[in-house]
């Protein structure tokens, strides 16, 4: 008769190399998958980044554009952080945790990106408007919001500031806006790596982090069907949502945070931003790029938070 220990042991080194091999393969097939989708990857962490920082479980809101997809966090003051063309909600992700201590944190995915419909076909800027208009009635009815916008986001929250004065108390707008830019560098579809490392230059800045070609490539392939590509197939519509000449009538108070390496909504930009609103300033994150939020979460926390709790304090 055999000794029993030696059939545990011969068991548990079973178990040991079946167990292995699978995590293994598992942990192969996951860097595959990151190799060859990045950005995707990249989405799916962020979006669960945002439970693990006390958001609630993502809920579907109805409104005219399609189902909207609503993080919500915290409690006290409303903010509603709107994000830029082909991001979705993720990209507040390391910002929510130093929020919703203090404040009601609002982060939908504007259409067309993350999960929010219409999920093909062309996109415009009044669709954007639109979905967060009824989003702000459903949500925070009578109750005016700060919104926070970067990019995109930040053309939408003063379209609402200016057709819709009663729904915020504040804007703090990130590289972006809506009126006409002077950009004239690559295109915002690149075609082909030389494209891909000219257009992050000028969104991250000369000194900004290098992306690695595989991420490039995957950003090539999304791009061109992507939800920016939806957005600029039409072009005088997003023409016709433009505020030049009208900045006078945002009343509210405007704080543009601005991250000062982007190249595409450069400081020249705030500054004619600054000079046309009634009540605005700027602050500059001297090191970070187009999205700031993302590329140096910390510095930005940081001014954000001096920003709102400034307000607070008024």
């Amino acid at each position: 008769m055999g000794f029993p220990g030696g059939r545990i042991v011969s068991s548990l080194l079973y178990v040991f190399v079946i167990g292995g091999g699978l995590f293994f393969v598992l942990a192969f097939f996951a860097g595959l998958v990151f190799y060859l989708h990045p950005l995707a990857a990249n989405r799916f962490f962020e979006r669960r980044a945002l439970k693990r920082a006390g958001s609630l479980q993502a809920r579907l809101i109805s409104v005219s554009t399609g189902n909207l997809t609503l993080w919500e966090a915290g409690g006290g003051p409303a903010v509603l952080l709107l994000h830029g063309a082909g991001d979705h909600a993720g990209t507040w992700s390391k910002i929510v945790p130093h929020l919703k201590g203090k404040y009601r944190v609002l982060i939908p995915d504007l259409p067309g990106h993350g999960g929010s419909e219409p999920l093909q076909g062309e996109l415009d800027i009044e669709m954007m408007f639109t979905a967060v208009n009824e989003l702000l009635d459903m949500v925070s009815p009578g109750e005016p919001v700060t919104i926070v916008g970067n990019s995109l986001g930040a053309w939408v929250a003063m379209l609402v500031a200016d057709r819709q004065p009663e729904k915020t108390n504040r804007l703090i707008l990130v590289n972006g806006g809506a009126i006409r830019g002077d950009y004239k560098g690559p295109g915002l579809i690149p075609r082909n790596l030389d494209e891909a490392r000219q257009l992050m230059s000028v969104l991250m800045g000369e000194k900004g982090e290098k992306v690695p070609d595989f991420v490039l490539k995957d950003l090539i392939r999304e791009s061109q069907s992507g939800p920016l590509m939806r957005l600029m197939a039409n072009p005088s519509k997003m023409g016709a949502s433009l505020l030049d000449g009208k900045l006078g009538g945002i009343h509210q108070p405007v704080d543009l945070l601005w991250g000062g390496l982007d190249q595409m909504f450069d400081l020249s930009y705030a500054k004619r931003l600054a000079d046309e609103l009634p009540e605005a300033r700027i602050a500059v994150l001297e090191n970070c790029g187009h999205v700031p939020q993302r590329q140096c979460p910390a510095a930005f926390t940081a001014a954000l938070l001096k920003i709102l709790e400034n307000f607070s304090g008024d």
